[in-house]
């Protein structure tokens, strides 16, 4: 429920609203003791040493009632049951308490040492479904249109929850829709203390930003499990790099100067088969929220649209083109927009993320723009004259404040071969962090260019070791294998001085062939050399 003390501006940066209640089960004892006495009025609940219980039986043959609505094939799994009624389960040999096993405690009495209140019935303590009834009834009246919780509590808890509220209250429709989450599991385990794999916000905002956990959600279902682990939030990340390059590269298209007449741009067949695909998208979007909230799909629609609008203004790019401002600008606006809805955007920019953090002026990239455009230009023009002139020293001092000095301010140049250099107003972190990528990468790379040049030299001396051997050497040291040679080094018996085959000599000549054309290239080139 929205509390109708906020503004709309409030409510743009506060995604999740606080509640207008909370309650207390301890302050509601009163309220819980009148339902359930109203309910065994009703005839659905009955007394049995000191407890009550609900006679699910009886309400299932109501005309006007139906026990287990949400899962009704799980009536009678006494595993489930035990589970749910958890410390409010009693032991098989009191079974007899109870008029059905699938009946369970609206009010029951309490042990030695147990917490207790006053009732009819004597001391005891609410059931466990019987809490949560009483304090939303109270509330909430006879119905509620929306009832969450987490996929688990389908059954024993809310259709508990249904049976005794409808009898209460004598209806069908205490509940109007039921929207059932997913567990959320740490790298394929549920979250538990005793695994020692509890996260809280605080821990998962320490590795990843809140816009990051909301694409991460948004990327699943939110009715499926959710394996949070690093695989997750890497997919997320690259979902929030993967828009953002695309928002700022229509910003510096929409950056590009020009006229009036650059608004009547003529569509080609390009541009009509991306505005096609623009509102195939769009209608796939709708239809997937429109589909029990399908965020996954509506995510995946939106990728789809932003790869064919980048593979668009590449290719406009390479014919030396310049994309239709309108058309990409619509579809920015459009995907921010999105976003927006989402959560996963906020502050009044029309397109793309926030530069520079929300405690930063909402204009700081407008303001500052003009100022880095100068400084490219500028750049441009002495890289332009260091070229010309070969001044390999200015070149050097160019890629210093390309690659050093601008991104430590937030600020990335992309030089691209005879087009003008693209300025991008970029989160520092995110600069600093494609630094350090990038010089990895490049350290890796020196480092297997290194080892493949050692890799080659030690290949060609060991080919040049080989070359030096004579033929007629070649086979004397590997006595091992023969025992008998002719004049000319070649083996005719094995190590046992049996005599070789034709086939092991055929074999054997071949390679004593092929040492006799190496050694004689060696000597040709020692000739060479001399």
């Amino acid at each position: 429920l929205r509390p109708q003390t906020q503004t709309r501006s409030e409510l743009s940066v506060r995604q999740v609203l606080p509640p207008d209640v909370l309650t207390r089960v301890s302050e509601y004892v009163p309220e819980i003791v009148e339902f359930v006495k109203k309910i065994v009025a009703n005839g659905y609940g009955y007394e049995s040493n000191g407890s009550v219980y609900f006679d699910t039986s009886k309400f299932d043959a109501s005309p006007q009632h139906s026990y287990a609505k949400l899962v009704p094939e799980a009536v009678g799994d006494q595993k489930a049951l035990q589970e749910g009624e958890g410390d409010l389960s009693i032991s098989a040999d009191r079974l007899s308490e109870k008029k059905s096993q699938n009946d369970f405690a609206l009010w029951k009495a309490s042990k030695p040492g147990e917490p207790s209140w006053d009732s009819p019935w004597g001391k005891g303590r609410p059931g466990w479904h019987i809490e949560c009834s009483a304090m939303a009834g109270s509330i909430l009246g006879q119905s509620m249109d929306i009832h969450g919780g987490g996929f688990d509590l389908r059954f024993p808890h809310h259709d508990n929850e249904l049976a005794q509220s409808e009898a209460f209250f004598e209806n069908d429709h205490w509940v109007r829709y039921f929207l059932h989450t997913g567990h959320l599991t740490i790298a394929g385990c549920k979250m538990s203390k005793s695994l020692k794999n509890f996260i809280t916000i605080k821990d998962a905002l320490a590795k990843n930003t809140a816009r990051q956990l909301r694409l991460a959600f948004l990327m699943h279902s939110w009715k499926d499990t959710l394996d949070y682990s690093s695989n997750t939030m890497e997919s997320a990340v690259q979902y929030e790099k993967f828009m953002n390059e695309f928002f700022l590269n229509v910003k510096d298209i929409l950056r590009a100067p020009t006229d009036i007449t650059g608004q009547f741009e003529k569509w080609e067949a390009a541009e009509l088969e991306l505005n096609n695909s623009f509102y195939d998208r769009k209608a796939a979007v709708h239809e997937a929220l429109c589909d029990n909230m399908d965020t996954r799909t509506a995510m995946e629609e939106m990728r789809v649209l932003v790869s064919q609008s980048n593979s668009y203004i590449a290719s406009r790019k390479s014919a030396r083109l310049r994309p239709n401002r309108m058309l990409v600008e619509s579809i920015a606006v459009y995907l921010t927009n999105m976003l927006k809805i989402f959560g996963a955007v906020e502050g009044s920019d029309a397109i793309g993320f926030p530069m520079g953090g929300q405690s930063h002026s909402i204009d700081l990239e407008s303001t500052v723009m003009p100022y880095l455009t100068v400084l490219s230009d500028f750049r441009e023009g002495v890289r332009r004259i260091a070229r010309e002139q070969k001044v390999v020293e200015l070149l050097e001092l160019c890629d210093v404040v390309r690659d050093d000095t601008l991104p430590e301010l937030g600020v990335r140049l992309e030089d691209h071969e005879g087009l003008p250099t693209v300025v991008k107003f970029v989160d520092r972190e995110i600069l600093l962090k494609e630094r350090e990528e990038k010089k990895k990468m490049e350290e890796e790379k020196k480092k297997k260019k290194e080892e493949a040049a050692r890799k080659k030299q030690e290949q060609e001396m060991a080919k040049l070791a080989k070359m030096k051997i004579p033929p007629c050497e070649m086979f004397r040291t590997e006595t091992d294998k023969y025992s008998k040679f002719d004049e000319t080094g070649f083996p005719t018996h094995d190590a046992e001085g049996k005599e070789l085959s034709k086939g092991q000599a055929k074999k054997l000549r071949k390679l004593y062939e092929a040492q006799e054309k190496l050694h004689d290239e060696y000597l040709q080139m020692n000739q060479n050399g001399n």
